[in-house]
């Protein structure tokens, strides 16, 4: 009787064991060929971070999230400035993601100036700014630069990492439309060196915030801002901080912009702000909706901006204009 249950343990046990090499093989096999497929693509959001890590040389970056994506014109910057710009913004991703782009692409290569698009509430502590590091994921094992910022999204990500599914299992979707040939005309999947246009116009009217509430200020994403200012002293990069503009008409002071304002004066870096700029608060056609600007909005924009670094290009470059791709 008891070489009867003892078989039947046995059993058991093989069984499980092979369940569990059944899983592992799939998981392998899924998983690496979701990792072909993610990096095979040549369009649309995912392509354009792979991009940003591995393969821009551009002089003039850009980094933020989605009104960096929405309203830096890269085609103005190389038309008028004649310097080389790559857009590396991302929708809904936080610091962590700006400073591990830079964080990689400064293992080979380093930009003379870097734009890094602030917005009110930056550092506010929310769970979904560590969700996003997502983002990430899939560069987990060729690029172990990003990895420290990878283990801030939870406790348990060495152990999920161990999957190689896991960094892909919810991009499925994306990554099939992404090698699709129809991928290029799809809806903001065309872009010009990573700035994506929004062709929408705004009805509504300007957005009063009579002030501003009290948050949580996360003080890793301070550490992380502090870590973006410092690389870029270090590899003497200049750099722009800019509070790009939304149809919101902002009332009191925003914690975060008075942070990021002392950290950047403490380093002589000009923090600029649009956000009370008349020229974006009474035109509500060059927006697409009350916090990014259009098309229109963004050429306008991006002509300030451009304003801006002029008097600095000729030191930067050794009054050279280089445009490198």
């Amino acid at each position: 009787m008891i070489h009867y249950f003892k078989s039947k343990r046995d059993l058991f046990i093989l069984k499980f064991i092979f369940f569990l090499f059944v899983l592992l093989i799939l998981d392998f096999v899924a998983g690496n060929t979701l990792k072909y497929l993610y990096f095979k693509q040549n369009s649309g959001w995912l392509y354009r971070t792979t991009y940003a890590i591995d393969n821009t040389n551009a002089n003039i970056l850009i980094f933020g999230a989605s009104r960096a994506n929405h309203h830096y014109c890269t085609n103005l910057f190389e038309d008028r400035l004649k310097i080389s710009t790559y857009n590396t913004g991302r929708d809904g991703n936080a610091i962590f993601y700006h400073y591990g782009i830079l964080k990689s692409i400064l293992k080979r290569h380093t930009p003379k100036i870097a734009i890094l698009d602030f917005s009110h509430g930056e550092f506010k502590l929310n769970q979904d700014s560590y969700d996003r590091i997502s983002s990430l994921l899939p560069y987990n094992d060729s690029h172990p630069e990003l990895r420290s910022i990878i283990q801030l999204k939870s406790k348990y990500e060495s152990y999920k990492l161990l999957s190689k599914i896991y960094p892909y299992n919810s991009l499925i979707f994306q990554i099939t439309a992404g090698n699709l040939k129809s991928n290029r005309t799809r809806m903001n999947r065309n872009d010009f060196n990573g700035y994506v246009p929004l062709s929408q116009t705004w009805k509504g009217s300007i957005v009063h915030e009579k002030k501003f509430a009290n948050y949580i200020i996360d003080t890793l994403k301070v550490h992380y801002f502090n870590l973006f200012v410092e690389d870029c002293i270090n590899y003497g990069i200049k750099l722009y901080i800019i509070l790009s503009p939304t149809f919101v008409k902002y009332e009191g002071n925003d914690l975060s912009i008075s942070i990021a304002k002392k950290i950047a004066l403490s380093h002589n870096i000009p923090f600029i702000d649009f956000s009370k700029d008349i020229d974006f608060l009474t035109q509500p056609f060059i927006y697409a909706d009350e916090s990014h600007l259009n098309d229109t909005g963004a050429k306008l924009y991006t002509s300030k901006v451009i304003k801006i670094l002029q008097p600095d290009i000729s030191s930067i470059f050794n009054s050279k204009k280089l445009l490198l791709h």
